[in-house]
């Protein structure tokens, strides 16, 4: 039984241009949606798009792209007043699927247990189709035809305690699942017998307005932090930038190009000690450089990415390559591109000379400056901290 995973994101966006890909909380948007997908039992995941920019912002930008497709989306889709249904009934005649899960970009607070969930309780055969909704305990009226306000939940003369009360659901917009032949009978995301997967409540919010955005990445940093930093686990993962935390962050050209970088012979042998007690080094950085090849080729360091401008994903690609979890990972960075990972390794370095917006995410902001030993001294905290939890 296959089951598929499809994200409709549209260029054309009225209250937030290009809003999918607008960086909230430092990346794209659609890609916290992505990574929830990714993570998932889905068996592909595609981004239906008629944004040749966003398109290339997936394709080039996010990493994992192993069951990631980006398709065209038809232009008659994509008008202010088409439906989604439009869209996912297009999908079914050009893709052979059992299942489809239809996944929002505008909800980065979903998680592949949210997607999983859906999935599951279309496989065991009891509904037809899912969609997710929050609980909330709150008393609703509306007005009649004369304006006077009526309950629709509650008796105001036995008002019911919180504790009491069970309350409603609410669709907070995130993901639906229904069976293809349930999609194209009834020519909608829902029918049959519907069943809810409830999410967190914070998971309410989602982005529509400009009003939403800060709220939402608000919540979705609180939650990156709370999801990775319950527990000091062992690490078994070093994973660095390299200008700015390896070197002093100067570039130093000539007419011919880049031509100088300093770095720090201090800081390659503890990356050598790390090695030799058994903890791996990867490198991301966003630049490509011949400089930067030729140095790692130096330290025998054969994980080197460069070039990769989501961090992220690329860090949770070498982790799901390795069998790791992102709690055994520590990691080392300066600036605002490396934050996402900051906020989701289980620890978490910044050299004293770091942007000092980035510092308020490290769990350790180290005495030494990039390129001045701020490597070393992160390799040793790693090497104590694994030796105290062995201890």
């Amino acid at each position: 039984m296959k089951t598929v995973g499809f994200i409709p994101v549209r260029g054309g966006s009225k209250s937030i241009p290009l809003k999918n890909i607008k960086k909230l909380f430092y990346r794209p948007l659609l890609f916290w949606a992505l990574d929830a997908a990714v993570d998932s039992k889905l068996d592909e995941v595609y981004v239906y798009t008629d944004s040749n920019e966003i398109k290339y912002t997936v394709e080039h930008d996010y990493y994992t792209l192993e069951k990631v497709k980006v398709i065209d989306r038809p232009s008659y889709t994509s008008t202010d007043t088409a439906s989604t249904e439009l869209g996912l009934l297009d999908f079914s005649e050009r893709f052979e699927f059992d299942n489809i899960v239809l996944i929002q970009a505008t909800s980065p607070l979903i998680t592949a247990n949210d997607i999983n969930k859906s999935i599951d309780l279309l496989k065991e055969g009891v509904y037809d189709s899912v969609l997710s909704a929050v609980k909330q305990k709150r008393f609703l009226w509306q007005l009649n035809s004369d304006n006077e306000a009526i309950p629709l939940n509650y008796d105001p003369y036995q008002r019911p305690r919180r504790q009491e009360f069970d309350g409603f659901y609410v669709e907070n917009g995130a993901l639906y699942a229904t069976k293809r032949e349930n999609l194209r009978e009834s020519k909608n995301r829902i029918s049959g017998k519907i069943g809810i997967v409830e999410m967190d409540e914070y998971t309410y919010n989602e982005i529509d307005e400009p009003s939403d955005w800060d709220v939402v990445e608000k919540l979705l940093e609180i939650k990156l932090l709370k999801t990775y930093k319950k527990a000091i686990s062992q690490i078994k993962l070093f994973v660095l930038d390299i200008d700015g935390v390896m070197t002093d962050a100067g570039m130093y050209y000539s007419v011919e190009g880049e031509f100088l970088k300093k770095f720090n012979t201090r800081d390659a042998m503890g990356l050598e000690i790390l090695r030799n007690n058994g903890i791996e080094v990867s490198v991301i950085t966003s630049e490509i450089s011949e400089i930067n090849t030729s140095r790692m080729n130096k330290l025998n360091i054969k994980q080197l990415y460069s070039g990769k401008k989501d961090k992220l994903s690329v860090l949770r690609s070498i982790c799901k390559q390795k069998g790791l979890g992102l709690h055994e990972v520590a990691y080392i960075g300066d600036d605002i591109n490396d934050i996402p990972c900051l906020c989701c390794s289980g620890l978490s370095f910044v050299p004293q000379n770091a942007a000092e917006e980035v510092k308020k995410y490290a769990d350790i902001i180290l005495n030494h400056n990039g390129g001045e030993g701020a490597i070393r001294e992160a390799c040793n905290y790693i090497l104590k901290i694994n030796k105290r939890l062995e201890d």
